[in-house]
């Protein structure tokens, strides 16, 4: 007979409508299931074919609704509760033979663990954990509904294939927490034959002194709590505490384990009930992060958490496939920032990197070089070694870092591979290295016995007190140790002695002393990560607590999921005994706070851990180190090492970065002309603004030197000297001519054009000192247009006693009147005239375009010549030309009155005069045009002051010299005679 199926659960009703309305496609199975639920018989292939549509649905359903999964569940279970199904149904229904393995029960709660998974990721969309668990789900879904009736006929036991693994620590209790620690270093791996059942793996090797500390600090931590009547109160926790061997498959199993129980039997009957939770409600490991990992992918879908001590993989921060991860250590990704930070602070551009061939280095060290790239760091190589790998890969890294160039060594291994690393370089001569190291191996007291690691620097955790734990890891005697097979191989391998009678081996008597001991057992002057162990127990004990005690007390019947302890570890925040705050952010990450740990040698000469700064995560960037105290560097070294691929560039060069090498690698290349740089390592050199220069060193940029002819210039003196001279000698010859005035010569040269012609050429001997000097607004107007006037004045006078001339003779012919259309009037007027034209010229020059004050810097790049601009090039040389005209004409015509008969023709001597002021200006155009700076004035103050001395001394020294030194010839009967005269 069938028994009537209880009632649908309202609840289930109620969500149905809701679950609909966003998936209209379910809405038909979902009717099935309630048709069911409501018929007076169980129709096995009615549920037979709404499990396949839902088979078909269920991942849709449950990644959008996972309340729906759970209702769904819940009601399964009122179905199969119900158990009216028949056993010939049973066998016609059932597509397939179950084998018994599927029997043994315990569906539901995967199922329900699933349902956890997605609480804890909050119904996000697929994962991989989602994918897995969904895929179980529709699986478990089918067996689930068979397996208790076959049960209810034929009540069998299932027994696992192989025995359990046993916790080396264990004590029961109200509630037993998990512990997982690397006690050994490497698993016994045997030849798989596949005709016999695989042997148990099993650790192998030495044993890990300091991990040991660790398992019984969890242990002391419980003790502790236990007698805590604060913390769970009138509660006892109990422990396991597995052995990984640092392997992923024992962690694997003891995770499993974790989750199952140790029971080796299941009975298929109660199977189901037994096994609705997990044997624990929470995990305190592994010690290292590949393990880790591998245990946080299956505890995950079951929503066991796990708080880790020691497992520092940055990628164990990612919630999306870990989300049942905490660890009180911090992550990897603050220890590689803070190295990268420190190399740089340093100096250190070119180094050298070496990591664990593991998930811990190779994380870590990608971290590394991702913060060092943007450094600015060079690595000159990354290798990776793993402890199992050959003894050639071990020699092959060793002889890089022996042949390498870098100094610096960041060494992110683990302890163990580090060891051998260690181990293997000391068998040949290595170079000074400078080891920056991560938190694996920097606080390891067995790098204490290399010298090679002096000065090793790196981050390491908090140093600790914890009250009672050093009694408590000493309170240990032969008998106590004799229970537990690792507190035995503990003391045995400790004192060399056998607590059960081994051959080839002492019988411990008794008088060993574990006080005597020095090993990291009983080492407690350096509790970091064994702080870490303290501190995640106390956070799972808080998260317990928040589950099943309210203000008053706490009930030990309390059933709970891990999910629950997973949702309060989120939320714990409190302080321990020893001091130290317990929160994990949404990472389930701790804050980071490192000390700077230098290995220093101690006066006996031996090393030692020594702090020397600190870093706290939660400060502002750029005030996370606080250094407290010196620095001991490779070689007990007070300066910094030095390790750099290429030496520092010096001011006054740029970086080239070498062909087909790094950054780092570079020539110091001089900057260019007219560029600087004021700092070392500078990859462009800086072009100095345009009225500055570089000096000497290329460091700085000075003004540059302004240039133009200055007073206290030699060439300046000497033009002074001869221009003063030149209008000296002007001034004396006017002086000469007029105390001489009556004299013949000086009636027959015209004498009012020649005193006119005296004092233009005075004005055209001072007007050069015009274009010395600083050149400013004032004089560069005044310097072109007194030169221009002063010259036409002077040629004009010149033009003028040339015309007098061919006049003069004319007039003697018979019949000519020609002198009384040039009198002197008419001098006076052409001379007039000729000038006020260049007057003229001047101004309209100095109206449209005139000259001004100009900073030539395209001349010379080191100096600023400073000089006149013309302002309108078209005034300038329409000023040259008009002078150049009148000195033509004036050249011509004296030329042609050159062959007069008189014994004194002034003509032959304006020709002289005129010839030598056009040669004079002539060369001076193309001088001018190619003399650079300064000289361009003095070249047209020597145009100007040998043009005037021509005429000057063409015209007047002649005259000078007969009426001073030949007094006799100056009568005008020799003046007029046809014959010349000898002494001229």
């Amino acid at each position: 007979m069938t028994k009537r199926v209880m009632p649908v659960p309202a609840l289930f009703q109620r969500t149905k409508d809701q679950i609909v309305s966003g998936l209209p496609g379910v809405q038909r199975y979902l009717d099935d299931i309630l048709v069911i639920g409501k018929t007076k018989e169980l129709h096995l292939s009615n549920l037979t074919v709404t499990l396949h549509h839902i088979k078909d649905y269920g991942l849709r359903v449950c990644i959008n609704n996972y309340e729906f999964f759970n209702y769904f569940v819940e009601y399964l279970e009122h179905v199969i509760e119900a158990k009216g199904l028949h056993k010939a149904d049973l066998e016609t229904a059932t597509p397939v033979t179950l084998s018994r393995s599927s029997q043994q029960g315990g569906y539901l709660n995967q199922c329900k663990a699933a349902i956890q998974t997605f609480r804890v990721l909050g119904g996000t969309k697929p994962t991989m954990q989602i994918t897995s668990s969904l895929v179980s789900f529709v699986s478990v879904l089918w067996m689930t509904v068979f397996s208790p009736a076959e049960c209810k006929g034929n009540t069998v036991s299932c027994r696992l294939w192989t025995e359990p693994q046993m916790p080396i620590l264990s004590m029961d209790g109200d509630f037993v927490i998990g512990g997982i620690f690397s006690i050994h270093y490497s698993m016994r791996s045997e030849l798989n034959t596949y005709t016999t059942m695989p042997a148990q793996p099993r650790c192998t090797g030495s044993m890990e002194y300091r991990q040991l500390r660790f398992a019984r600090a969890l242990e002391f931590t419980i003790n502790q709590i236990n007698n805590s009547t604060v913390l769970l109160p009138g509660i006892t926790l109990g422990y396991q505490i597995y052995d990984s061997c640092s392997a992923i498959p024992i962690s694997v199993k003891a995770a499993f384990q974790f989750a199952n129980g140790l029971e080796p039997v299941f009975n298929v009957t109660d199977a189901c009930l037994n096994s609705a939770a997990a044997a624990v409600p929470a995990i305190v490991g592994d010690s290292s992060s590949t393990p880790s990992i591998a245990m946080a992918r299956t505890l995950g879908l079951f929503g066991i958490p796990q708080v880790s001590h020691s497992a520092t993989c940055a990628c164990l921060s990612d919630k999306r496939q870990f989300p049942a991860f905490f660890r009180t250590v911090p992550s990897d990704e603050h220890q590689a920032a803070a190295l990268a930070r420190m190399v740089k602070y340093y100096g250190w551009s070119w180094i050298g990197a070496v990591r664990s061939d593991t998930d811990y280095g190779n994380y870590g060290m990608a971290a590394f070089l991702k913060a060092a790239q943007e450094e600015g760091i060079c690595v000159e190589y990354s290798e990776a070694y793993y402890r199992t790998q050959p003894r050639s890969k071990l020699e092959r890294v060793a002889n890089v870092i022996r042949r390498s160039t870098a100094r610096v060594i960041v060494a992110f291994l683990t302890s163990s591979d580090m060891k051998f690393l260690v181990e293997e370089l000391i068998r040949q001569p290595l170079p000074p290295i400078q080891w920056i190291a991560s938190e694996s191996w920097i606080i390891h007291p067995d790098f204490l016995r290399f010298n090679i690691c002096a000065g090793a620097l790196g981050f390491g955790f908090p140093r600790s007190v914890i009250p009672g734990l050093p009694e408590f890891l000493l309170d240990l005697s032969p008998a106590q140790a004799s229970t537990s097979p690792i507190l035995t191989e503990f003391w045995e391998s400790s004192f060399s002695c056998s607590l059960k009678g081994r051959t080839g081996m002492r019988e411990c008597d008794g008088s060993e002393d574990i006080r005597a001991l020095q090993n990291p057992y009983t080492d407690t002057s350096q509790l970091r990560i064994t702080n870490l162990v303290y501190k995640a127990t106390y956070a799972i004990a808080h998260a317990i607590h928040s589950v099943i005690c309210n203000d008053t007390q706490c009930d030990k019947t309390n059933k709970f999921a891990p999910w629950q302890i997973l949702d309060q570890l989120k939320r714990v925040n409190f302080t321990t005994k020893n001091g130290y705050e317990v929160n994990f952010d949404s990472n389930g990450d701790p804050v980071a706070v490192y000390e700077l740990i230098n290995l220093q040698f101690k006066k006996d000469g031996t090393l030692d851990f020594v702090p020397v700064g600190y870093y706290d995560s939660s400060k502002p960037r750029g005030k996370e180190f606080r250094m407290s105290s010196a620095i001991s560097w490779v070689g007990g070294q007070t300066e910094v090492p030095v390790s750099v691929c290429s030496e520092s560039c010096p001011p006054g060069t740029r970086k080239a970065v070498q062909k087909r090498r790094p950054v780092c690698c570079y020539d110091c290349i001089p900057c260019a002309e007219g560029e600087i740089s004021n700092k070392t390592d500078y990859l462009d050199c800086v072009r100095c603004p345009p009225e500055f220069w570089p000096n000497a060193k290329q460091d700085i940029c000075l003004p540059k030197p302004i240039e133009f002819l200055s007073w206290d210039d030699t060439l300046a003196i000497i033009l002074t000297v001869v221009s003063i001279t030149g209008a000296f000698m002007s001034v004396s010859v006017g002086a000469v001519f007029y105390k001489h005035r009556a004299s013949p010569i000086v009636r027959a040269s015209n004498s009012e054009l020649s005193f006119l012609l005296l004092f233009s050429l005075t004005l055209c001997f001072l007007c050069s000192l015009t274009f010395i000097g600083r050149p400013s607004e004032w004089s560069c107007m005044l310097r072109h247009t007194a030169f221009g006037i002063t010259f036409v004045l002077c040629i004009s006078c010149v033009l003028g006693k040339t015309i007098v001339v061919l006049m003069a003779f004319r007039a003697t012919l018979p019949g000519s009147n020609v002198m009384k259309w040039f009198g002197p009037p008419q001098q006076r007027l052409s001379v007039l005239t000729f000038t006020l034209k260049q007057a003229i010229i001047c101004m309209i020059w100095l109206k449209v375009s005139p000259p001004f004050p100009f900073k030539n810097l395209k001349l010379y790049k080191d100096r600023i010549i400073l000089e006149c601009h013309l302002g309108s090039s078209i005034g300038f040389w329409a000023v040259l030309g008009y002078i150049g005209l009148l000195a033509v004409l004036c050249f011509v015509l004296a030329f042609l009155a050159r062959k007069l008969p008189d014994n004194f023709n002034e003509a032959k001597f304006i020709t002289f005069s005129m010839l030598i002021f056009c040669a004079v200006w002539i060369t001076f155009i193309p001088a001018y045009v190619s003399s650079p700076g300064k000289f361009t004035v003095a070249v047209e103050i020597f145009a100007i002051l040998a043009s005037s001395f021509g005429l000057i001394i063409c015209i007047f020294v002649p005259k000078c010299f007969i009426i001073v030194f030949r007094p006799t010839k100056n009568t005008k009967k020799l003046l007029m005679g046809k014959v010349p005269s000898k002494a001229l």
